[in-house]
């Protein structure tokens, strides 16, 4: 209502109670976050500002969150201030934002950045903190609950990507790439004096994507040939099996509680528009849980992976999106992007569509560099 823009970024309590939002104002990085009530659908009136480049994790009795955030810059200098001393605080419901404590800084490092998600039993608070733009963290395990020092550093030295993915007691497990440039899940065992990261999950010729423990298991997505694959594995890492979906596209989600029995996703393609399904993770099923109304049929429509050669003999994936049944020479839109390792996946377009539709070829060709 007042110019601002909301950000896609929704994060339920564990009772689903309440949900955070934010707000971005102005087109600059700054934040500020609300709070809404599920029932009512009104903000109740809490409100943090000066967040910036911050995760947001509730605690698990839903009594609030924790965020990261700058100082309040200086009169005149909200948009030219530098970018340290980056803190993590806990708000409480129904308090101002001058109460909210301090869990966690760093101010003889003031250049460093730290995210925090509490951990799936609630003990801890995960600190991943960064410095520069490289994914090369330092991660750290605060406990709430102790007073004194109540700090620990688990993974110290800023020396590879370490990644959060759940615990399970002082099992803690993360994707890495310490010694596995596409990615694994290893495991922390925090009752060890120093914990030595064990391999879950090992490096694969595909990259991993994204984890998670759901329903007794490790759910694991890939990105193979710039499309998604999902494998199951146990919580020990067995692989069992992997998730049939509706064709060849890019999936995500696969979040919930490792007591779970269901976990969503999403799955979009060239021919196909978002769309959200349910995963018996017992069963091993999956059913459309939500869909969009759409005026065509997907299935009018092909979705065809080819390869070519690159001029050092490097096997190079394309896609091939036109109507189903045709063959042969047709006006051809041929997209191509590299760079900044960014990975063009499908995605749904509808202005593509309307080519498509008038018999027109769309071809993405994953050149190297994305």
């Amino acid at each position: 209502k007042d110019g601002a823009t909301a950000l896609a970024e929704w994060v339920p309590s564990e009772d689903g109670r309440y949900v955070l939002y934010s707000i971005q104002d102005g087109g600059s990085d700054w934040r500020t976050v609300r709070v809404l009530d599920v029932a009512t659908g009104q903000p109740v009136g809490d409100e943090v500002k000066w967040v910036k480049f911050s995760a947001l994790s509730w605690a698990k009795d839903g009594s609030g969150f924790y965020y990261s955030r700058f100082p309040e810059p200086a009169a005149g200098q909200t948009y030219q201030s530098l970018n340290t001393n980056h803190q993590v605080f806990f708000h409480k419901l129904g308090t101002a934002q001058g109460a909210d404590r301090l869990v966690f800084a760093t101010p003889a490092k003031p250049e460093l950045n730290h995210f925090a998600a509490v951990s799936d039993d609630g003990r801890f608070v995960v600190i991943t903190s960064s410095s520069g733009t490289d994914d090369r963290y330092e991660v750290t395990l605060v406990d709430p609950r102790k007073r004194g020092p109540n700090t620990r550093v688990l993974i110290p030295g800023f020396e590879n990507n370490y990644s959060y993915i759940g615990n399970r007691g002082p099992v803690f497990y993360f994707i890495t790439n310490q010694g596995a440039p596409r990615l694994k899940v290893v495991a922390l065992d925090i009752r060890e004096a120093k914990p030595q990261p064990k391999v879950v999950i090992a490096e694969d010729q595909a990259t991993l994507d994204g984890a998670s423990l759901v329903g007794g298991k490790l759910i694991a997505s890939y990105l193979v040939d710039a499309k998604t694959e999902v494998r199951v594995h146990s919580s020990a890492g067995a692989r069992e099996k992997v998730i049939e979906l509706p064709g060849i596209g890019t999936a995500s989600g696969f979040g919930g509680e490792f007591d779970d029995e269901e976990t969503f996703f999403s799955f979009t393609s060239f021919n196909r528009p978002t769309t959200i399904y349910r995963y018996d993770v017992k069963g091993g099923g999956s059913s459309v849980w939500e869909a969009p109304k759409v005026a065509f049929n997907p299935e009018d429509f092909s979705v065809e992976q080819r390869f070519y050669q690159s001029k050092d003999g490097t096997r190079i994936p394309m896609f091939v999106v036109r109507k189903a049944g045709t063959s042969g020479p047709a006006p051809t839109l041929l997209y191509g992007y590299g760079g900044f390792n960014v990975s063009l996946t499908p995605s749904f377009s509808a202005t593509r569509l309307a080519w498509l539709e008038n018999g027109g070829v769309w071809v993405l060709a994953n050149i190297r560099g994305g």
